[in-house]
C-alpha cells in the first residue's frame, strides 16, 4: 500500500496551523510515562554468569569427582550399560559405528572437559548423532583416567570403548548415546 504524500511535504517541517489542527483533533492528552528497564552491561554479565553457574551445576550432578566406578582404566576401557547388549562393545571396537562428531579434549582441565563432555552429549541428542568420539589424549594420564569415569555417570551414555587407532586409539574413546526415539510418522 502506498501512503499519497503532497510534493510540498517531503522535507518541508508543519506549519503552526498544521500543528495546531493536529492538537485540536486529539484533545486533551496525558504524557505517557515510560516503564522499560533499560540493562546495563554489568546486568547482561551477571545473568551470563549466573547462566553458566546453572549449566555448571547440571554438569557437575553427572560428573563427579568423588565417584569412581568399577571399570579398569589401566587396559583397553570398555563399558556398556546395564541392561543394554553387551555385543555393543565389540561394535565399537571393531569400528561399525562412525563418529559423527568429535570432541579434543588436549590441553583441557578436568573441570573444562566436564563442561565440554555435557556439550557434547547435548549436542548429540539435539542433531541425533549416537555416535561421538572423546580424543582425551594420553600424556600424564589424568585425563585418560577420567573422562571414562565422567562419561560412565552419564545417564546417556550407552556403550564406550577405546576407539579404533583410525579415530586416536589408546588416546582416545567412541562413546554411544542414548536418543530419544522419534515417535512421529514417516512421510
Amino acid at each position: 500500500m502506498k501512503k499519497h504524500q503532497s510534493p510540498s511535504s517531503d522535507n518541508a517541517e508543519l506549519s503552526q496551523d498544521d500543528i495546531d489542527l493536529f492538537r485540536q483533533s486529539i484533545g486533551t492528552t496525558k504524557r505517557v510515562k515510560s516503564d522499560t528497564v533499560r540493562l546495563t552491561s554489568g546486568q547482561k554479565k551477571h545473568i551470563g554468569e549466573r547462566q553458566q553457574v546453572q549449566r555448571q551445576s547440571k554438569t557437575e550432578f553427572y560428573f563427579s569427582d568423588e565417584y569412581i566406578p568399577d571399570i579398569d582404566t589401566q587396559g583397553t576401557v570398555s563399558y556398556v550399560k546395564e541392561g543394554e547388549d553387551r555385543y555393543l562393545a565389540k561394535q565399537l571396537r571393531r569400528g561399525d559405528y562412525a563418529p559423527e562428531l568429535i570432541l579434543d579434549c588436549h590441553g583441557m582441565n578436568k573441570e573444562t572437559v566436564k563442561l565440554e563432555l555435557a556439550a557434547l552429549i547435548s549436542a548429540c541428542k539435539k542433531q541425533h548423532v549416537s555416535c561421538a568420539c572423546v580424543v582425551h589424549g594420553i600424556g600424564e594420564r589424568i585425563l585418560k583416567h577420567k573422562v571414562p569415569q565422567y562419561l560412565v555417570q552419564h545417564p546417556d551414555i550407552i556403550a564406550m570403548h577405546q576407539a579404533p587407532l583410525e579415530y586416536g586409539g589408546k588416546g582416545a574413546l567412541l562413546i554411544l548415546i542414548d536418543l530419544p526415539v522419534d515417535v512421529s510418522p514417516l512421510l
